[in-house]
């Protein structure tokens, strides 16, 4: 889950598993999700570091807090994590692939069909 080798600060990528079960649905809207010592614990790394990578989706307000409770899921954090993420990553990724494909000579409809080609594939694969 975590990657301690990595260059992505442990809090962030504590915030991009949360964001990631979210969105998978393990934690739904105004569902209390795991306090920072249970983070900690989990993946044992410093309670300050859990609780900093928290902070991050309260500010971006994934999460909610209700003092002396701990903390939730806004309703609307799945929407918002997907949105950010296709604006984000989703169209860097295609932009790539598009500038890849013109290099290519690649047309729009044979990028169009191989991405079909992809996503049966995949629906196969999780049958």
């Amino acid at each position: 889950m975590l990657n301690h080798d990595s260059s992505k600060p442990i809090y962030i990528q504590i915030a991009e598993w949360l964001e990631t079960e979210i969105l998978h649905e393990r934690f739904k809207p105004h569902e209390k999700i795991f306090s920072q010592y249970q983070l900690a614990d989990q993946f044992n790394i410093n309670p300050a570091t859990a609780a900093k990578g928290l902070t991050i989706l309260a500010d971006a307000g994934i999460l909610y807090k209700k003092r002396g409770l701990g903390m939730f899921v806004t309703e609307e954090a799945a929407k918002q994590i997907r949105h950010r993420r296709i604006n984000e990553t989703l169209s860097v990724l295609v932009s790539d692939i598009v500038a890849e494909a013109e290099h290519l000579n690649v047309n729009e409809q044979e990028l169009i069909h191989m991405i079909q080609l992809e996503q049966s594939r995949r629906k196969g694969e999780s049958s």
